[in-house]
């Protein structure tokens, strides 16, 4: 498809751009426009042009979320390149845009001998994705280590933010309506980063021991219940294995949901639900997904 440049803006703007091309689980139909902007300040003069009524996406690396498969009537904003900065600020912090892959962003700090945000590298997704919902992974949480962050409005302000001002609980981070994540201070403790990079690796061991890493998927497909865990209930079910079309939960963690290669966002969609039926019925407990399911139904008539 070809690249337009708008007059005035150094990003690049495509229309009716695939969105299986852009996300984990590689479904997903076309977007009506697709922006990707050459820095922050690109970005808040895309903004600044579109009308106050445009629906807006913002899009990482694309994990945790399910494009249907009509697609998206609006304007999806892809950070990669354009915000992907990470450095140094101060003595205890980093700074890293929204389009840094949260896993690299536990290997810088620990690079600079800061320890605390180790857990990052869990977490398959962006800052921007992970501050948007309180990530977690092997017992942290993003909004853990948050000293502030930046974000932008759609008509291209860019303000500073302390954490007091959002309500952040489990998997979920409320505050500063209408506005989106373009970046964030973290607070880290200087230390070892020889053992935090041993701990890194460790953990990502342990990661790709236990769940299905190289398989298209969008990580964990529901929160976990207080107390309890969701793949444990969906495996006391039965429901390993359980196949949609295309889709089908993963054997080696059940609160993983895998795409063979023919999926549709519709099979997908559909086995999302038929899990949480099943473990309502089994377990009377109510599963939430993690993953954010957007757009439209394909039209099949």
């Amino acid at each position: 498809m070809t690249a337009i440049r708008p007059q005035g803006l150094r990003g690049t703007l495509r229309e009716h751009e695939s969105m299986a091309r852009h996300t984990t689980w590689r479904v997903g139909g076309p977007a009506d426009r697709f922006y990707q902007p050459a820095d922050r300040e690109d970005l808040a003069a895309f903004l600044a042009t579109l009308p106050s009524d445009e629906p807006l996406f913002w899009c990482g690396l694309g994990s945790n979320l399910l494009v249907r498969d009509g697609g998206l009537r609006g304007t999806v904003i892809f950070l990669s390149p354009g915000l992907t900065g990470l450095r140094r600020e101060g003595t205890h912090g980093v700074w890293a845009d929204a389009g840094v892959a949260c896993a690299k962003v536990a290997r810088y700090a620990a690079r600079e001998n800061l320890v605390g945000a180790e857990f990052l590298a869990g977490i398959p997704g962006t800052m921007g994705g992970a501050l948007a919902m309180n990530a977690g992974a092997f017992g942290g949480e993003t909004w853990g280590v948050v000293a502030q962050v930046e974000t932008v409005d759609r008509r291209g302000r860019l303000r500073r933010r302390r954490p007091d001002e959002f309500r952040v609980s489990y998997r979920q981070v409320e505050g500063a309506d209408g506005e989106w994540f373009t970046g964030v201070l973290l607070a880290l403790e200087p230390g070892d980063g020889a053992r935090a990079m041993k701990r890194i690796r460790a953990l990502l061991e342990r990661r790709a021991a236990t769940q299905p890493i190289g398989k298209p998927s969008c990580g964990s497909v529901f929160r976990n219940p207080q107390g309890d865990h969701a793949a444990r209930l969906i495996e006391a079910a039965g429901l390993k294995g359980c196949r949609v079309g295309g889709a089908y939960v993963s054997d080696k963690h059940a609160n993983f949901i895998i795409n063979d290669g023919t999926a549709s966002a519709a099979d997908i969609e559909r086995l999302i639900a038929r899990v949480r039926e099943e473990v309502l019925e089994r377990h009377g407990v109510e599963l939430w997904p993690e993953v954010r399911v957007i757009g439209e139904e394909a039209d099949n008539g």
